[in-house]
């Protein structure tokens, strides 16, 4: 499990990480968002023990990263895949690691095929492409079978079918009981992926739930319902208490209603006889509500052509 509490950081006079609390528990997959400049980055390193916090604390099972011997027996990361020197081979760089970790040499060759490098495993890493090298670390982060997996961006140049194979594992990995926290602009990979958000803005917490509530925040959540008797139905369902604007072309019968949920809808429509072809629960998208929720955190807004 990891705990963040109170964590702080500054940089001169800005503050990168504002007093943020949060848990990563096990066994589940738990997104890290937030937009450039948010702290995510900042924040991984500190719970690494890579840097500093002014102040609070970031624990892994209770315990700061830097006080554990052999730290690729408890935590697995991938913070950056171009972090490896190009003249090593895959197989000679994990080498490395292994021996200073106390991990026996044939777990070498387990991640290596875990992650689809074995027969790349012999040639030096500066001719991967980004793909191979995110696999790599991945390859890393598992070598020592660890109870808590960090990854920053870890899909980032891979092809369709090695982000499938990714998202497979992060699964996987997470039904096994383990820790693993996930940091990713790509939010159609967090829908498919993530169970819990941490969501983060100007180094702040901005949301700590699970993928569900935090997509039921968005403010375009409702229901459509299409009917040849729309003014009708339209007025009964204002008159119960719900928000109701017409949806589509004029004429069409579909109407965007919000304040009452669908089976509340379909029971007012049943008491007048009101015949209803569509009644359908809208919710906005996963990016959607981050766009929403986040839009006061951007740090970095792009201007529209005129």
């Amino acid at each position: 499990m990891i705990e963040v509490s109170e964590l702080t950081k500054r940089y001169g006079d800005k503050t990168a990480v504002d007093r943020l609390s949060f848990t990563v528990r096990p066994g589940q997959v738990t997104g890290f968002l937030g937009p450039n400049g948010a702290g995510k980055s900042t924040t991984l390193r500190m719970i690494l023990g890579l840097e500093e916090p002014g102040s609070g604390t970031a624990t892994v099972g209770g315990t700061p990263f830097r006080r554990r011997p052999r730290g690729l027996r408890h935590v697995g990361a991938l913070l950056d895949a171009g972090e490896v020197h190009g003249g090593r081979s895959a197989r000679a760089h994990l080498w490395a690691l292994a021996r200073g970790n106390g991990i026996a040499r044939q777990r070498v060759d387990e991640v290596l095929a875990e992650v689809g490098l074995s027969e790349a495993a012999g040639r030096r890493v500066g001719g991967y492409s980004l793909g191979m090298r995110q696999r790599l670390g991945i390859a890393a982060a598992l070598l020592g079978d660890p109870p808590v997996l960090v990854f920053d961006e870890p899909v980032n140049g891979m092809d369709p079918e090695g982000v499938h194979w990714a998202r497979g594992l992060f699964r996987r990995l997470a039904s096994e009981g383990r820790t693993v926290f996930l940091s990713s602009h790509l939010m159609s990979e967090m829908e498919n992926t993530a169970d819990r958000l941490v969501v983060i803005g100007r180094g702040r917490l901005i949301a700590a739930e699970s993928a569900g509530e935090f997509a039921a925040r968005g403010a375009r959540r409702g229901v459509v319902v299409s009917t040849p008797r729309s003014d009708e139905l339209a007025a009964l369902l204002t008159a119960a208490g719900a928000s109701v604007e017409p949806e589509g072309p004029a004429g069409c019968g579909r109407l965007a209603v919000s304040g009452l949920a669908a089976d509340r809808i379909g029971t007012v429509a049943l008491e007048h006889r009101i015949r209803v072809d569509e009644l359908t629960t809208r919710t906005a998208s996963l990016e959607e509500v981050f766009m929403e929720l986040t839009a006061d955190s951007v740090e970095h807004r792009a201007g529209q052509l005129r």
